[in-house]
């Protein structure tokens, strides 16, 4: 698979807006309206695209209180963990890291209460041994 130049420029707005018409998005990249369809489908058909989401305001996110949740696990229970966490709404990202934990969870909630049942529901999952939960108080940089 191979990925242009205009590709990735194309990439790069969708995922500002993925939204935005196929007209506007060939103004911006100099083609035409024909070519950014067929780009677009070419990227969903090799899998590049492969789906399409939703980006919420910075007033809705700073009102939730989110957290890293590091989780030890039991020998063998990566994929038993990892199907229950991706049961858990509130988990909106889970890394399988190296070191002394074995995945970070990024958690999202309404209330310092909501995260504290989160975190507890995390910790009864069978095959999670131990879990360090840390606040995000601010995020400097997102891209």
């Amino acid at each position: 698979m191979t990925i242009t130049d205009k590709d990735r420029q194309l990439l790069t707005i969708l995922g500002e807006n993925a939204r935005i018409s196929t007209s506007t998005l060939a103004r911006k990249l100099g083609l035409s309206r024909t070519t950014v369809q067929t780009r677009i489908e070419r990227l969903e058909r090799d899998g590049v695209i492969v789906g399409y989401g939703i980006r919420l305001s910075d007033q809705f996110e700073s009102s939730l209180v989110k957290a890293h949740v590091l989780i030890t696990l039991a020998a063998k229970a990566l994929g038993r963990v990892t199907e229950e966490l991706g049961d858990i709404d509130e988990v909106r990202a889970l890394h399988s890291v190296s070191g002394s934990f074995d995945l970070i969870a990024v958690v999202a909630a309404a209330s310092v209460a909501e995260l504290d049942a989160i975190v507890d529901r995390i910790g009864d999952i069978p095959g999670v041994e131990k879990t360090l939960s840390s606040i995000i108080l601010s995020t400097k940089i997102q891209r």
